[in-house]
């Protein structure tokens, strides 16, 4: 049964995964918000500014209002620094399910990090948050993340085909899950 707890802060071994506050925005604007690689594989668009970058924030801080939200900042333990961002940002609650994404900044990837956070996020999903179902995606070009899913633990439901089209290009949307039946046996 869902339990509608919305974000609260989550430790594991090199990470604090917290709600966002006005106080992250240099570091995510020259960390991650800025640079397009990281906001093009992860779908987003660039934010140049701190006036772009306030106005994710606020947009971010007013949805802790709801208890259905689940937004975290993935800060490194050990230096403060945000270094991105991990979400259920889908959550069905008629359903009982959601849908996680993240990305992190490039100076931090190929640490570790997105699947720790990752399965932070799940375990926060099936114990606290009572989802029977947590799904992922990637595009079909993206092999880091493909990667992070495998390494999580999630099953491979499907593609949708051509799904996305980039800079003249079609890419497939595939699709993971993990049930929380599956996620107690594990």
């Amino acid at each position: 049964m869902l339990n509608n707890i919305g974000t609260q802060t989550i430790e594991t071994e090199h990470l604090i995964l917290r709600k966002f506050s006005f106080d992250d925005c240099s570091d995510m604007l020259k960390y991650w918000v800025s640079d397009e690689r990281v906001q093009k594989s992860y779908g987003e668009p660039v934010y140049k500014t701190k006036a772009e970058v306030k106005s994710l924030l606020e947009k971010y801080i007013n949805g802790y209002e709801s208890k259905n939200f689940y937004r975290w900042a993935v800060t490194e333990k050990s230096s403060g620094i945000c270094i991105g961002q991990i979400a259920f940002f889908l959550v069905d609650i008629k359903n009982n399910f959601s849908e996680i994404e993240y990305c992190i900044g490039v100076k931090f990837q190929c640490k570790g990090y997105a699947t720790e956070a990752t399965k932070a996020v799940i375990k926060y999903g099936f114990e606290k948050a009572g989802f029977h179902k947590i799904q992922i995606c990637h595009r079909s070009n993206n092999f880091p993340s493909k990667r992070v899913i495998e390494k999580c633990g999630f099953i491979y439901e499907g593609a949708l085909r051509d799904y996305f089209y980039i800079d003249g290009k079609y890419y497939d949307r595939l699709y993971y899950s993990i049930l929380e039946n599956e996620y107690r046996t594990d």
